[in-house]
């Protein structure tokens, strides 16, 4: 990937996972980044590691704390990157959440609850940052999830959601594209973070999940957060300057696979 020197670059989610993993890879390319999310310690963290790496700390990553389900926050997120650094040139709309339920168990409260931060969200944020990514001819991504392009049983607002990011990257690709802005999504398999214990599983049955993977990704095994920063990368740069309104899978061939 071409150095994005001076490159302009949000992130929400940051504070672990995939989101972590993405900061840390662009900060290696001389990015100056800015940081949200819930966890401000974790943030911090982060930030640390990004310092020790980098040897830099003049170009210090700009921390935001905030709940991406509030507009406030969402709008406090937009505009302080602006204020700090003057523009932008890349968004990545990471932030997301997991919740259980069928539709036999599932409520209204759980659909708002993951809508709210996966869909609506990312629909606030990327409608505040566009002028700015126009200005710059800057690019898009979002992570969304095989859960996009496949269903799964027992997650029917989270399949909902994912697959309303990958309309979404479609739509705003069209939007966009003839004023400069690309716009692409990957859409990762089962990825090692905290996202499904969060979502309510069990240290048991997240252990039976992950031994699961083996057989439910061609690849063998599940994946780590750096190798979906690794696309991310690649989608946000300007060797994928010919690339917009794609679903990248970075899946380890989940999506093709059709276990009994």
């Amino acid at each position: 990937m071409p150095r994005p020197t001076n490159r302009v670059i949000l992130i929400t989610g940051a504070s672990s996972g995939i989101g972590a993993a993405t900061a840390i890879n662009f900060s290696k390319y001389g990015a100056k980044l800015a940081l949200t999310g819930r966890n401000i310690e974790n943030l911090q963290k982060i930030v640390a590691k990004i310092c020790e790496i980098t040897k830099e700390d003049k170009v210090k990553p700009l921390v935001i704390s905030g709940d991406l389900s509030n507009e406030n926050d969402v709008k406090n997120i937009l505009s302080s990157t602006i204020k700090e650094f003057c523009k932008l040139d890349v968004l990545v709309n990471n932030a997301g959440i997991m919740e259980e339920g069928s539709i036999e168990t599932t409520n209204l409260e759980q659909f708002d609850r993951t809508f709210n931060t996966n869909v609506r969200s990312m629909y606030q944020l990327t409608n505040l940052a566009v002028p700015y990514l126009i200005e710059s001819k800057g690019s898009i991504v979002n992570v969304s999830s095989v859960n996009g392009i496949r269903s799964f049983p027992g997650l029917v607002a989270y399949n909902m959601s994912k697959s309303a990011v990958d309309q979404f990257t479609k739509s705003v690709a069209l939007d966009l594209g003839r004023q400069g802005v690309r716009v692409n999504s990957v859409n990762p398999g089962t990825i090692i973070t905290e996202l499904q214990k969060r979502g309510g599983m069990s240290e048991e049955k997240y252990a039976k999940f992950l031994e699961r993977s083996k057989e439910t990704h061609i690849l063998g095994r599940a994946g780590q957060p750096e190798e979906v920063a690794h696309a991310i990368a690649f989608l946000a740069s300007n060797d994928a300057s010919f690339i917009t309104g794609v679903n990248l899978s970075v899946d380890g061939g989940r999506h093709l696979m059709c276990p009994r």
